[in-house]
């Protein structure tokens, strides 16, 4: 006998629903009043009283109360906040050091699990100015170059971000159109792998070393060598540096070059007669890195544990820096990106002559150090990274006593490969052999997060001008865009087929190359 179903329950109408009482509705939770102090990332004074908001006020309601605290009404800027924890976590852990508020302080801070706010505190929150501009993020790949029948061993984008040049183990630089995404000239003479690449800040002037000891340079504009190779090394060019702008003598038409090598010297060159101004002696193993600040003080980072600091005036020793434990293998200063693109900005005016260049290159340098003077970080195969205090300030005493570092920033848990500070100066990136690459404070040295997603050894990472954007470049074969609101993965970018050995970031447009032997262009 077959199973019957029962009947289908009868539907209410419409008037026996209007009969029914009505259910009464979820109460309101109440939005929590809290009390804000607004203060300055960076002084760290108080912005004005501290104030009673509601909780759920928006991110673009604490901008404007922020400007309107500090008179900036007519031309507001843009800010970040965060908060900090008051039992801060360690530099192992993988979570932030800091509370960012990206939407209000009542959903990223009191209602995110394993916060440790109330509304019964006083939240302080960190207001940090962000850049007036914004970079387009980079998306795709619009163009992957070939030429190179060896790995690219560097690259760098020119001030302007109109050309790139890359050195690679055939011998061989290339300059690349970045507009046309075309090559644009192929730079022939060295007898052995060129290791790196340095632009002039006026881009008049392309210095390339190699594994064959020479500095060669080379004019851009016509791809012509800019007279005869430089020779006095011993043994492979690890790095180079040329003379901040704004300190180039008004008799001299072209910036004096700094060459470091591996025979455990650092020579100083002409570029315009083409002769060694001074060598500095004194590092009992390869120079691993040299740069040359804007103070005119010249730092060299070594395998014999050591960061040496030199005049650039006679190339005095004038300090010697002995925390590391292992090899200095990285070296950046606060100052790295505006001496970089030295009269060159967002506005791209482009300067009448080099006089009007050195005035427009030494007011974007006095800028930057009125807020934060030019500070160093060095990173080892220690492991650890060390801040080091403005080493200009007494850099012409007699006094020659070392300067203790700001900071020492543990967390690398194998050597530490490349370090860049932020374009303002307010955070640091290290990338390591870990895998990992992490965001330290600026000023203080403090542990901001760790960001992970690259399963292999990263190599390097390279800031986007308004400093909201971090590529890195790792032994994966990707690239990898990081938000650094959530300090995760932005947008990963795959297409090399083998190891990404460099990487660099200017304007909208991210050049890498790497073992594959092709250069890739990446936009939005």
């Amino acid at each position: 006998m077959a199973t019957l179903l029962p009947p289908p329950k009868r539907q209410k109408s419409n008037y026996a629903k209007s009969l029914e009482k009505p259910s009464a509705p979820e109460p309101e939770v109440p939005i929590p009043s809290i009390v804000v102090q607004f203060k300055s990332s960076e002084d760290g004074s108080n912005l004005g009283p501290a104030i009673n908001l509601p909780a759920d006020t928006g991110r673009d309601a604490l901008q404007m109360l922020v400007n309107k605290l500090r008179g900036e009404t007519e031309d507001p800027l843009p800010y970040a906040f965060h908060l900090v924890p008051k039992v801060p976590t360690t530099s192992t852990s993988t979570q932030s050091a800091r509370v960012q508020i990206n939407n209000s302080i009542q959903l990223d801070a009191l209602k995110t699990p394993g916060t440790t706010f109330s509304p019964e505190d006083v939240f302080e929150l960190w207001c940090e100015p962000q850049a007036v501009f914004r970079v387009r993020s980079v998306g795709r790949c619009s163009a992957t170059l070939s030429g190179h029948s060896s790995p690219i061993l560097c690259c760098a984008h020119s001030p302007t971000g109109k050309y790139a040049a890359t050195g690679s183990g055939d011998a061989t630089a290339r300059i690349w159109d970045m507009d046309t995404e075309t090559p644009k000239w192929t730079l022939t003479g060295h007898k052995g792998w060129v290791l790196c690449v340095e632009w002039d800040s006026r881009e008049k002037i392309l210095a390339t070393g190699g594994h064959d000891g020479q500095v060669r340079l080379w004019t851009p504009s016509t791809g012509q060598a800019y007279g005869q190779p430089l020779f006095g090394h011993t043994k492979w060019i690890t790095s180079l540096a040329f003379e901040p702008l704004h300190l180039v003598k008004s008799n001299s038409s072209s910036p004096r070059l700094a060459s470091a090598s591996k025979d455990g010297t650092v020579r100083i060159w002409n570029t315009s007669t083409r002769t060694i101004e001074f060598v500095l002696t004194g590092h009992a193993a390869s120079v691993n890195v040299v740069r040359w600040g804007g103070e005119n003080v010249i730092y060299t980072g070594s395998s014999d544990r050591t960061v040496k600091v030199w005049s650039g005036v006679d190339g005095k020793l004038i300090r010697t820096l002995n925390e590391h434990a292992h090899w200095v293998n990285t070296m950046a200063l606060s100052t790295d990106f505006v001496l970089r693109t030295g009269p060159y900005d967002h506005t791209g005016k482009v300067p009448k002559d080099d006089e009007e260049a050195k005035t427009l290159a030494l007011e974007r340098y006095q800028n930057v150090i009125s807020t934060q003077p030019e500070t160093l970080i060095t990173g080892s195969d220690d492991h650890t990274l060390f801040l080091w205090p403005d080493q200009a300030s007494s850099s012409f005493s007699t006094s020659a006593t070392p300067k203790k570092p700001l900071a020492r920033l543990t967390g690398h848990q194998k050597q530490v490969n490349h370090v860049a500070f932020s374009p303002d100066g307010r955070m640091i990136a290290s990338a390591g052999f870990d895998n990992a690459v992490k965001i330290w404070e600026g000023r203080t040295g403090k542990f901001i997060a760790s960001l992970r997603g690259h399963v292999a050894a990263v190599y390097r990472v390279a800031w986007s001008a308004d400093s909201r954007m971090l590529v890195s470049a790792s032994k994966d074969t990707t690239l990898k865009l990081w938000n650094l609101k959530t300090y995760k993965i932005r947008i990963d970018l795959p297409g090399h087929t083998d190891e990404v050995y460099c990487v660099d970031f200017v304007a909208d447009k991210v050049v890498s190359g790497g073992r594959d032997k092709t250069v890739k262009i990446w936009r939005n």
